[in-house]
């Protein structure tokens, strides 16, 4: 079961731009992000708590 208040399972998604940068947007879900992004840019998952890539 996953605790909603545990910070460990909060999870973002972003995209990674081709420059190295993450993308200055907030998304939905992974479905949304991956939408999103270009030939050349990675989604990605960040654990918000040591945002750490997962």
């Amino acid at each position: 079961m996953v605790d909603p208040d545990d910070p460990r399972e909060q999870i973002q998604v972003a995209v990674l731009l081709a420059n190295g940068r993450l993308a200055g947007r907030r998304f939905a879900d992974r479905a949304e992000a991956e939408a999103w992004a270009q030939p050349g840019e990675e989604v990605v998952e960040l654990d918000l708590v040591g945002e750490c890539d997962r």
